[in-house]
């Protein structure tokens, strides 16, 4: 029996990289990064709970311009994720199929989640002050 040569799928190369494709890809890293985001939560909690000493740590390394960037990384990710699942669930209940109304809700899920995150951080920064 001889063996027959099939074809390969194209890689990510070949594609030119769509506004769709890109919100998806998007939407899937943030998922990522809120699971892996959840260890800093974690590690968060189980420091304040560990006493001041352990809590002080924390704060020493989140207060730091690498952990505040991390933090407002973390916020738009969430905020993303979030919109982003709102739109899913539009979709999943049939709306918003259309090319024009597909693109204008990815244009809305990505502004929510920057004014989200902005607004966020001017209203901890803000009262910190």
């Amino acid at each position: 029996m001889a063996v027959r040569e099939r074809p390969l799928s194209p890689h990510l190369q070949v594609y030119k990289p769509l506004y769709t494709m890109v919100l998806s890809i998007l939407h899937r890293a943030t998922g990522i990064a809120l699971s892996v985001g959840s260890l800093l939560l974690a590690w968060w909690l189980v420091a304040a709970a560990s006493g001041a000493e352990a809590y002080a740590l924390v704060a020493t390394c989140l207060g730091s311009l690498p952990g505040q960037l991390l933090l407002v990384g973390f916020s738009f990710a969430f905020f993303y994720h979030l919109s982003a699942g709102l739109r899913h669930l539009a979709w999943d209940l049939g709306y918003g199929f259309e090319k024009r109304t597909a693109r204008r809700s990815g244009a809305l899920v990505v502004v929510s989640a920057v004014v989200l995150t902005t607004l966020l951080w001017c209203l901890l920064l803000g009262g910190a002050a």
